[in-house]
């Protein structure tokens, strides 16, 4: 047995146990904040999701890499806006974390690095999905 074939057999589960520990830190921090935690916290997590689930529709071998021939355009446009989402919903976490370490009737800082976790989490859990499922 290679270390491809491996991958593909392991890397769902390591893809699903990142995702679940992603969300396992955000239900944490609600949890045990001392504070009612909006719902706009929730958001970047939401769409980290919704990210990760838009570059999994992909197959790896839909995608043409040749610059000079018209290729599967619908599919590298919606590639680009599932990393669009991912890297928005990320930084709107870091934003999230700013904000809670400033104002202090907020939620606490864990709220916002359990946010920024769960971000980071779920899209590596994402694109550890991506490259270990097999075609």
């Amino acid at each position: 047995m290679d270390l491809m074939e491996m991958w593909g057999i392991l890397g769902p589960g390591v893809s699903g146990a990142v995702f679940g520990a992603g969300w396992w830190f955000w239900v944490d921090a609600v949890v045990c904040s001392s504070v009612k935690v909006s719902f706009v916290h929730y958001l970047p997590g939401i769409f980290a999701s919704l990210a990760a689930l838009m570059f999994n529709c992909v197959k790896k071998e839909d995608i043409d890499y040749s610059p000079y021939e018209e290729g599967e355009w619908r599919l590298k446009l919606w590639l680009f806006l599932a990393y669009v989402v991912s890297f928005v919903s990320l930084a709107a976490s870091v934003g999230l974390l700013i904000q809670d370490s400033i104002v202090k009737s907020g939620p606490s800082v864990w709220t916002g690095t359990a946010g920024v976790l769960q971000c980071v989490l779920v899209l590596v859990s994402g694109l550890i999905y991506w490259t270990s499922h097999p075609e």
